[in-house]
């Protein structure tokens, strides 16, 4: 190995990857079922519900990737591994997820208008059959967010979340319509069905353009870490910090910290580390140690310096 890492900066995720594969085999299977039955029923909900799958397939692909290529260990080039790609992956799920929607909802409208003949058995007989596949799918990734945190997977379970409320809403269409012949309700379900996807697709979206923009995670509060480290004994300041995550689990913290000079800087390191483990679960942080008068961070430094003057005339009266 070319460099030494306390922290693997990779992510083995055994759960992770065999729901994974089992989730894209079945789906790669329904959605070429759907797609025949789509297209012989003429029924713009089932075809919205299959172009969403075919979606899913992208993305899982796109997943599995991502997973394989977070086991691959930082090299000099990439510092931190491959990590990060399983962000990008997510980003071009919920992007996805974003345009096919925005299309589902356009055809609706058009079909809204001018209502087409729909072979309603066959509509309902492949519906009912995705509903039960995603209800499987659905639950199959559910169970493994609880054992393993990968926003690739939360992604791929916002999708079959949006087919298993599509085929529901397939059902519903093909049941209305046979006992009222109303058949502007393929496409007002599908543009229902849309909605409810453009949301999951927005939702995967903000949270790897936040992981992509490299802002701190919303669950820390960097005030309140920052006054953590500051009661740690020798650390004067606190400043130049930074927190951000490499991928939906892994994070790292940065800061300098002006110090008391007559403690063992090595001590001051060992006991901020500490506090990060043990609040905030941080365990990758790189920490700069600084004394005023030699770092003085211009204006910064100057003021520092000089109500630390202040304290000690205070104190010495």
């Amino acid at each position: 190995m070319y460099d030494f890492h306390h922290q693997s900066h990779v992510k083995t995720q055994s759960r992770s990857k065999r729901t994974l594969w089992i989730t894209l085999i079945l789906t790669l299977f329904f959605t070429i079922v759907e797609i025949i039955g789509g297209l012989l029923s003429n029924s713009l909900a089932l075809l919205s519900d299959s172009a969403h799958m075919i979606s899913d397939v992208i993305a899982l692909g796109l997943s599995m990737t991502a997973i394989y290529m977070a086991t691959r260990p930082p090299n000099a080039r990439f510092t931190f591994g491959y990590l990060r790609f399983e962000i990008i992956a997510s980003f071009l799920n919920g992007l996805a997820l974003a345009i096919i929607a925005i299309g589902i909802f356009i055809e609706g409208i058009r079909r809204f208008f001018n209502p087409e003949e729909i072979d309603l058995r066959l509509m309902l007989t492949i519906a009912v059959i995705g509903f039960i596949v995603n209800l499987v799918l659905t639950i199959v990734l559910s169970r493994s967010m609880k054992e393993e945190e990968n926003l690739n997977v939360q992604s791929a379970l916002w999708h079959f979340i949006g087919d298993l409320l599509s085929s529901l809403g397939v059902i519903v269409s093909a049941i209305i319509i046979y006992f009222t012949g109303l058949k502007f309700f393929d496409p007002l379900i599908s543009m229902v069905i849309g909605v409810i996807i453009f949301t999951g697709g927005y939702k995967i979206l903000r949270e790897a353009t936040l992981i992509l923009m490299e802002s701190v995670p919303e669950h820390f509060d960097l005030d309140e870490i920052r006054a953590a480290i500051s009661q740690v004994e020798g650390v004067e300041d606190v400043h130049e910090m930074h927190l951000w995550a490499i991928s939906s689990d892994h994070y790292s913290l940065t800061a300098h910290v002006f110090i008391d000079n007559k403690i063992q800087p090595f001590c001051i390191i060992l006991a901020i580390n500490e506090t990060l483990q043990s609040k905030y679960g941080i365990t990758h942080s790189t920490i700069q140690m600084e004394e005023a008068n030699i770092h003085p961070h211009g204006e910064y430094g100057k003021e520092f310096l000089k109500q630390k003057q202040l304290e000690a005339n205070e104190t010495n009266k």
